[in-house]
This record gives structure tokens, sequence and C-alpha cells, in this order.
């Protein structure tokens, strides 16, 4: 196996797996995946999500930690030393542009998340739904203050990325994914003691299969691969500093568990609290920015302080988890530029900071200060969405699959995920089986849905 011992390594299992579960548990686990919940039949969708986890999650998250621990470099290089260096080290390239791209506009949307903070605080953030939709169109849309928020918390990733892996990555996930979880407790609590707030739990966990189609299946596998950050360069990344004694299915595993807790959680979060104030559970994307708002200050009327509190810990919250995905994005680009470039962690960093600013910029004026910067009739921004969304990852997750299952050698993937013969391996020809045939046709079947060829 080739390794640097000058590379630096996460110093302790529980650093490991929080600094990864902080990866995968972003804004997808409490913004996109409650509202898919609510329009897809509640628990119905939330079994079917869970059984994708394990049937394509935790496979195609083993196969990158397989690539990155054995390649002991950042994404781009890791490839194409296991490959030799020939054309599937481009699977690399891909993962690093689509993790640099990511990076640019999701700075934007975790701008939005520091906005409503500032904006709960202040009591700004607070009205009917009519005020609420023209607060956000108006702030979306404003020439400076979504682009001031994405460069602060661009900012803010950039102080946790120059001080290393264990100063700065590791020791920033084991306070905030920690932080994570009692925000979300705290919420919880406070939202399942509302009045009337038995029938949301109670839409959240029955299940119901009259709105399981075909299209809540692909939906749920879709989730489950965009909120365990498959193919984005994240897991290769922080895999490249695992310990060689490091279980990676038992960390995939224990990743994903905390992946669906979150998510979970944020149902029990929304869902009560919705039910309460007689908010429809499909609200769809607007779920967070438009229609919450509103929630806890109604279902909280009778102690206005209460609901104020909920409100500003509900957005703080938002704003941990989108910083927690950030960093493990920043880094797959600083490590690619550090060690292909050689320069010095500072300023890899900065070029990266500064890049992903000025992308994050175009990207906030296309949603309508600056209305020319579209392309197809589309924002810059929804291009970004879709580019790295709907082409990149399906494709990079898809070829990592074919080559960790077809053209790395058995042995070599074997060795890595047994640790070298010692770990029990009854499970290897069940994760190799799913890696060769079940994940390349759920990706496809993704992919083409779609684009509505499926």
């Amino acid at each position: 196996m080739t390794k640097s011992t000058e590379r630096a390594h996460f110093g302790s299992k529980l650093g490991v797996v929080l600094a990864t579960a902080g990866s995968a548990v972003g804004l997808g686990n409490v913004w996109r995946f409650p509202y898919m919940a609510g329009e897809n039949g509640g628990a119905a969708f939330i079994i079917i999500y869970v059984v994708c986890v394990l049937i394509l999650g935790i496979p195609c998250m083993i196969s990158e930690f397989v690539i990155g621990r054995h390649g002991a470099a950042n994404t781009a290089r890791a490839y194409s030393r296991i490959s030799g260096g020939n054309a599937w080290k481009y699977v690399g390239y891909l993962g690093v542009l689509t993790g640099f791209l990511i990076t640019g506009y999701y700075a934007v949307v975790s701008g939005w998340c520091l906005q409503y903070v500032y904006g709960s605080v202040l009591g700004n953030a607070n009205g009917d739904t009519e005020y609420i939709s023209q607060y956000f169109s108006d702030f979306s849309s404003h020439p400076v203050k979504p682009v001031f928020w994405a460069v602060a918390f661009l900012a803010i990733t950039h102080l946790v990325i120059v001080r290393g892996v264990r100063n700065g990555i590791e020791r920033v996930s084991k306070m905030m994914m920690p932080t994570l979880f009692i925000l979300l407790l705290v919420i919880v609590v406070a939202s399942c003691m509302l009045p009337g707030a038995g029938k949301g739990i109670s839409f959240l966990f029955k299940p119901d299969f009259s709105k399981v189609d075909s299209n809540v299946f692909l939906g749920a596998l879709g989730q489950s691969f965009y909120s365990l950050s498959i193919a984005m360069g994240c897991i290769c990344t922080y895999a490249s500093y695992f310990s060689r004694h490091t279980n990676l299915f038992q960390s995939a595993l224990q990743i994903s568990v905390v992946d669906c807790l979150v998510a979970i959680l944020a149902g029990l979060m929304i869902f009560p609290a919705a039910f309460s104030v007689g908010i429809s559970p499909d609200s769809g994307a607007s779920l967070v920015f438009i229609t919450l708002p509103n929630v806890f200050q109604q279902a909280f009327a009778s102690m206005p302080i209460v609901g104020y509190v909920v409100s500003v810990l509900f957005y703080l919250l938002l704003a941990v988890a989108a910083l927690t995905s950030l960093i493990s994005l920043h880094e797959v680009s600083t490590a690619f530029l550090q060690e292909e470039m050689r320069i010095s962690r500072g300023k890899a960093a900065t070029i990266v900071t500064v890049s992903c600013s000025i992308i994050g910029m175009f990207c906030s004026w296309s949603l309508g200060a600056w209305d020319g910067l579209c392309l197809w009739g589309k924002p810059l921004f929804d291009i970004f969405d879709f580019v790295t969304g709907q082409i990149f990852l399906p494709i990079g997750g898809l070829l990592t699959c074919i080559f960790v299952g077809w053209v790395v050698p058995r042995k070599l993937v074997h060795d890595e995920v047994t640790n070298w013969g010692t770990l029990h391996t009854s499970f290897f020809g069940v994760y190799l089986f799913c890696v060769r045939f079940i994940c390349p046709a759920s990706i496809i079947a993704i992919f083409l849905h779609q684009f509505g060829l499926f």
C-alpha cells in the first residue's frame, strides 16, 4: 500500500466518524429529506430510503474509502495511483471538479442560512406567508446581501481548513456534530409538545403506501446518493486521512446510521410543528425558507419568547449542518491544490476560498440582481446545480463502482475492506455484488429518470 508517513491522519475513531458524518450530514438531511418524505408517503419513503442507503449508499461509500485510503492522496491522485495513470484517473479529476463547483454555489445557500439566523435574531424573518415569501425574494435577489453572507460562510470554512486535518477539520467536527444533535433534540422536543403534534408524528411514522410508485423509489435512491456525499470527492479525500486500522465497513455503517438519524429527527422537528398550525407536509422545497419561518411563531403563539428562541435555533441548526458539509467540500479542492501544485495548505485554501467566492458571487447575482447571467433560459445558479447534481454526480458514482468492481484487482479491494485479513469477511461477497451490479443499475436508473427516459 502506497502511503506517505508524513501525511496527516485523523487522530481517533470518533474523529473519523464525526468528520465523515459531518460531510454527509448537511442541508440535504435537514431541508431536502423532510419535504421529500412529506410528498412521498411519510414512513413509506423513510423505509425505502433506508433500504437504498443499505444497497447503494454504503457500498458506494466503502468503494470511495478503498480508493482514498489506498491512494493516500487527494482524490485525483488517489485514482491515478490505483489505475496506474491510465484513463481512469480522470474519474478522480471529475470528483475534484464536482466538489469545487458545488462549493461555489453551496456557499450561496449556506449564506442564506446565516441571513435567516440574523433575521430571526432581529425578528425580521417572521410574519405571514406572503411577507416571508417577499422577504426571501427580496433578499435572494439583492446584489450585496447574499454575496456578503456567502463570502462570510466561506471565510469561516477557510479558518477551519487552514488549521489542518486534526486541529481544524477533526476538532471542529467533534464540536459541531454534537452541537447539531443537541439543537435537533431541543427543537424536536419543543415541536412534539405542541397541541396537535401527534398528527405530525403519526404522519411521519405511519406509512402511506398508496403514494409509492416508481418515482418514489427513484427519488429515495437519488436522496441516498446525494445525502451521503457520494462522488463529490469528499468521502475519498477524508478516507485518505484514515489509518490502516480504520474499519471501513463499520465506519460506513456508523456514518449512514448518523445520516439517517439526523434525517428522521429533522422530520420530527418539522412535521409536528407544521401539523400543529395546519401547514401541509408536502409544501415542497419552499418548506424551510418560505413556509417554516412562520410555523414556529404560530405554533408558539401563546409563548412568543419560546417561539422566538426555537426559530433562531432552527436556522442556527441549518447553518451548522451547512458548515460541516462545506468544510468537506472545501477540503477536496484544497488537498488537490496543495499536493498537485506543491504549495502550502494556507495558499491552497486561499485560492479555493477566493475562487469559490467569485463563483458564489455570480451564482447569487444570477438569481435576480443580474438577470443576464443565464444559460439556456436558466440562472447560472440552477446551471451549476443541474450540471453537478444531475450529470457529474451520477456519472462519477457510476464510474467509481465500475472501477472498484471490475478494474481494481479483487485482492486489493479485499485487503482494504478486511484490513489485510484481520477483519471478518462474510459480507465481502455481498458488497462486491452490490458494487458490480446493484449500484451501477440503480445509478443508471436515477440518471435516466432525471431526463424522463426511465
